[in-house]
C-alpha cells in the first residue's frame, strides 16, 4: 500500500492534468482531502475573472459496479443545474471544460486507471458540525424539505443515472468500497460486529418491503445531508457534496442529518429542531418517524462497510479502523434497544 504522501502526490499530478481540459489560467492547486474522491482547491483565472474552484478526482466504482462513472457524475451535475435554476437553494455550480463538457477523464503514472474528474465553483461558508446548535438543524431541515419538494416534481432527463439506495445497495454486493466489493467488506468485519450488522440488514429487509417505493416514501435524495455538508453563510444554508445523491427514502435523508448526533445527551433537541424546520415546508413521509432509528442504524452499517473497504487502500483510514469498528458496535447496541419492528 502506498503511503498517504505518495497517494496524494500521484493524485495531484493527475489533478493537474485534468485541469488542462478547463479554461483556467494561472492555476494554483491545493490538496484538500483523499477520502472517497480526492479533492483539490483551485485558485485560477477563468474567462469571467479570478475565482476559486473545487476539483474532484472521482474514485472508480464509486456509483456501483457496472455503472458508467461519467454518466453518473454528469447526472449529479444535471440535478445541481436544475436546482440552481428551479429553486432558491444555494448548491454548487458546475464549471464546464473548454469543450463544454461536464466532466473530463485524466490519467497519470502511479494511479491504477484513468479517473473521471469534475470542477465546481467554490462555495464559502462555515461548517458547524464540530459545535452544532439546534438552530443549525432547524435551518438544515428547512433546506432539506425544499430540496425534497423539488426532487418530487422534477422530471429527470433521459440518460439520468444515479445510485438506488435500496436494500441491495445498503447491504448487498452492489457497491465497491476503496476497490473492495461490498461482499468483501462484509467479510472483513470482525465476527461479533458482523453479527450485529446482519441483524440490522435482516430487520431492514422487512422495513423496506413494508414502506415500498411509492412517491410518498421514495424519491431523489441527497443521501449525505449532515452538518458537515452544509455551509452557513449569513442567512443562507449552502448544500454541498451531492456525490451520494440518488433514488432513496426521504426518511433516510432525515436519518443521515441526525446520525452523527445520536449519542448526545441533547439529541432530542436536535431531532425536534430538524423536524420543525422540515415540516414547515413539507409533511413527513407516510408513517412519520416510526422507522427513523432503523434508518440511522442503516446509515451506521453503510458507513462501516465503506470505511472498512476504504481502509484497505487508504493508510489514514487503516489507522482509524479499529476505533471506528468499536464505535459502530457500541452505537448499534444502543440503537437496537429502540428499533421498531416492522
Amino acid at each position: 500500500m502506498a503511503s498517504h504522501r505518495q497517494r496524494v502526490a500521484r493524485l495531484r499530478r493527475l489533478a493537474a492534468r485534468a485541469l488542462d481540459a478547463y479554461p483556467l489560467a494561472d492555476r494554483e492547486l491545493r490538496f484538500i482531502a483523499d477520502e472517497d474522491n480526492a479533492t483539490f482547491r483551485v485558485d485560477a483565472t477563468a474567462p469571467d475573472g479570478r475565482g476559486r474552484f473545487l476539483l474532484r478526482v472521482h474514485r472508480p466504482g464509486r456509483h456501483g459496479r457496472g455503472v458508467d462513472p461519467a454518466a453518473a457524475i454528469g447526472s449529479e451535475l444535471a440535478w445541481l443545474t436544475a436546482l440552481r435554476s428551479g429553486t432558491g437553494l444555494a448548491v454548487p455550480v458546475p464549471f464546464r471544460t473548454a469543450g463544454g463538457e461536464l466532466t473530463t477523464v485524466a490519467a497519470s503514472p502511479g494511479v491504477p486507471e484513468p479517473r473521471v474528474c469534475s470542477v465546481l465553483r467554490w462555495m464559502d461558508g462555515r461548517i458547524h458540525s464540530a459545535a452544532p446548535r439546534p438552530v443549525h438543524l432547524r435551518r438544515l431541515g428547512d433546506v432539506m424539505a425544499r430540496l425534497h419538494n423539488h426532487a418530487a416534481q422534477w422530471r429527470v432527463p433521459p440518460g439520468f443515472v444515479r445510485i438506488r439506495w435500496d436494500w441491495e445497495t445498503f447491504f448487498g454486493d452492489t457497491m465497491v468500497y476503496g476497490g473492495v466489493s461490498a461482499a468483501g467488506a462484509w467479510d472483513l468485519l470482525p465476527g461479533e460486529l458482523r453479527r450485529r450488522c446482519d441483524r440490522v440488514a435482516s430487520g431492514m429487509r422487512r422495513v423496506l418491503a413494508g414502506l415500498g417505493e411509492g412517491a410518498g416514501s421514495f424519491g431523489l435524495i441527497h443521501a449525505d445531508l449532515h452538518l458537515g455538508n452544509a455551509l452557513f453563510w449569513r442567512d443562507e444554508v449552502r448544500v454541498i457534496d451531492f456525490d451520494d445523491c440518488g433514488f432513496g427514502y426521504w426518511l433516510y435523508d432525515i436519518a443521515v442529518a441526525l446520525w452523527e448526533l445520536r449519542d448526545r445527551d441533547d439529541y432530542q433537541d436536535f431531532r425536534s429542531a430538524l423536524i420543525d424546520g422540515y415540516t414547515r415546508h413539507r409533511p413527513l413521509p407516510p408513517g412519520g418517524l416510526a422507522h427513523l432509528d432503523d434508518f440511522i442504524a442503516t446509515r451506521e452499517v453503510a458507513f462501516m462497510l465503506w470505511f472498512t473497504g476504504t481502509a484497505q487502500v487508504n493508510p489514514v483510514f487503516r489507522g482509524e479502523l479499529g476505533q471506528v469498528q468499536a464505535d459502530t458496535g457500541r452505537y448499534l447496541d444502543i440503537l437496537e434497544t429502540s428499533w421498531p419492528r416492522a
